[in-house]
């Protein structure tokens, strides 16, 4: 999908169109796909156990935090297969001596590997045989830690201890549902998922198992660490909905007697993936007329376009029982919380680096002293900045305005950092940043208006809040350069164009093919494992 960009001067609207990629995949008989982007390529039969869980948004449960919210340490062991029996050891003997007498709870166990060295995707890649919920995050930058100290690479996830899922909007009730498992105390218990771009247009069929929302506190769950990993099991439960601790403990007992204790690691090469076919919607000719009407629109309102670009990148896979992954490769961040501290960051006005070190720098002065691009690059940065003073205490800018230089690219950068009044505003900033200015517009309403009134399929989760909710700090990206994986041996792929007075649509298109190209790319295998791709 590519998506296209408007920025109104004068009225302070920004907007936002999208186009839909549809690639048919045949694969080899091997099953060996060796990257996150293949990892679900293979048709997944229905997972009719995937019921033994709960909705942790169910009507009637009570509001107040669980009753238990406890993480237990286990001693540490060599290898994988040993903490895996040592997890199942621990869990038959809480089963036969139980310890946990409240109504509702949830329960961490933590084991570190220490001298086997296993990545997170590899033990993902390891479970392809259960048939569960499944999640995968990788954050730009490793600023959480463990209870040693060591900085949290990425994590792997599969079952769901309690899973959160509705068609309506994303409520503060339902965030409320989310924050009663969480804990301070227990940092790393951690609720993964994504939010709809738009909850209020149609849902598509292939986007209809994830809701208006989707987030899951993993039931096995693997942590990659710097210098070590984690591997940790969590059950949780709450007689209010009919999910008792000894349904939750069964669960996890059943889950555990399946995951793979093998890590297979995959060689630097997967064979080769053959597109059968590609299909775009809109057609070419509709995006022509799609831009041109934008166009138009631009003229009448003296308009200017930002786009956002970048490679410092999230990386992500989120995928609910019988249902595609929703995977993906996106730089931008929409928020990041530390106990009240809160940053966001304003990207804008892009341009190719230089092939020489003096055209590097020239480039870069042509986009410092832009008049075109200072206006698009503040309104987009002072967007932000209104956003986070309706929730927020005084806003810090700093940088206000410094080049961000990437492998491919160079554009305008801003970080905006503030202080929450109270953790309980974070669902505000969520609210109040989603949908992000870069992917949808302002006003948002008029916006949203359209997008859904110009496109003609479903965004989904594409352009939405990607990330994690925890006890002491939460983090999420916008989902772009992302692309929807069908359990048919196809995917619907996302990317992003920006349209300007004098945009020809003939070369806007050309740009969504290169873009879009970046995942094809991959699928042909053309980039080295777990290489991350700048799709945008």
């Amino acid at each position: 999908m590519g998506t296209l960009t408007i920025l109104l001067k004068h009225s302070s609207t920004y907007k936002s169109l999208t186009k839909c990629t549809n690639i048919f995949l045949l694969f080899p008989l091997s099953k060996k796909q060796h990257s996150i982007y293949s990892l679900h390529f293979h048709q997944r039969p229905l997972c009719h156990g995937c019921s033994l869980s709960m909705n942790g948004c169910r009507k009637g449960h009570s509001r107040e935090p669980v009753g238990t919210i406890k993480t237990q340490t286990l001693e540490p062991v060599a290898t994988t297969s040993m903490a895996l029996y040592s997890l199942k050891m621990a869990i038959s003997k809480m089963k036969s001596e139980p310890q946990f007498r409240s109504s509702s709870g949830i329960v961490r166990l933590q084991v570190s590997i220490e001298e086997e060295e296993v990545e997170a995707i590899d033990w993902l890649h390891s479970q392809n045989h259960l048939l569960l919920p499944r999640c995968f995050f990788s954050g730009r930058e490793h600023n959480s830690f463990d209870s040693n100290g060591r900085s949290l690479v990425s994590i792997a996830g599969v079952g769901s201890a309690v899973f959160f899922c509705q068609p309506h909007p994303f409520s503060y009730w339902d965030w409320v549902s989310i924050r009663r498992f969480l804990s301070e105390s227990c940092p790393l218990i951690r609720a993964y998922g994504a939010i709809r771009f738009d909850a209020k247009a149609k849902l598509s069929v292939e986007w209809l198992p994830f809701g208006s929302f989707y987030f899951m506190i993993p039931q096995v769950e693997f942590n990659e660490l710097e210098g070590g990993s984690m591997l940790t099991t969590t059950m949780a439960w709450d007689n209010t909905i009919s999910w008792s601790w000894e349904d939750a403990i069964n669960a996890l007992q059943d889950t555990l007697s399946k995951v793979s204790a093998s890590i297979v690691r995959f060689p630097k090469q997967a064979p080769p993936t053959l597109i059968l076919s590609s299909h775009d919607i809109p057609s070419k000719i509709d995006w022509d007329i799609a831009v041109n009407r934008a166009l138009e629109m631009i003229k009448k309102n003296n308009s200017l376009l930002t786009k956002v670009e970048s490679e410092n990148a999230y990386q992500f896979l989120l995928q609910p029982p019988n249902a595609p992954a929703f995977i993906g490769n996106t730089p931008e961040q929409l928020f990041h919380r530390k106990w009240l501290h809160i940053t966001s960051e304003a990207l804008a006005g892009t341009r190719a680096r230089g092939v020489s070190i003096a055209l590097d720098r020239q480039i870069e002065l042509d986009l410092l002293t832009s008049p075109k691009d200072d206006i698009e690059f503040t309104i987009v940065r002072d967007t932000i900045r209104r956003k986070l003073e309706g929730v927020c205490e005084k806003v810090v800018i700093k940088p206000k305005k410094m080049i961000r230089k990437l492998p491919r690219i160079q554009h305008l950068f801003a970080q905006l950092a503030s202080r929450l009044r109270s953790e309980e505003d974070e669902f505000e900033i969520l609210s109040s940043l989603h949908p992000s200015p870069a992917v949808c517009g302002f006003p948002t309403e008029e916006a949203q208006l359209l997008i859904a009134k110009t496109e003609v399929f479903d965004r989904g989760m594409y352009g939405g809040p990607v990330g994690w909710f925890g006890g002491g700090e939460s983090e999420f990206a916008v989902g772009i350069r992302s692309a929807l994986v069908e359990k048919d041996h196809g995917a619907l792929i996302y990317a992003g164009t920006g349209i300007v007075e004098g945009s020809n649509p003939y070369l806007e298109w050309d740009e969504l093919e290169l873009k879009t190209s970046q995942f094809t790319k991959l699928l042909k295998l053309d980039l080295p494992l777990r290489q991350k791709v700048d799709c945008k």
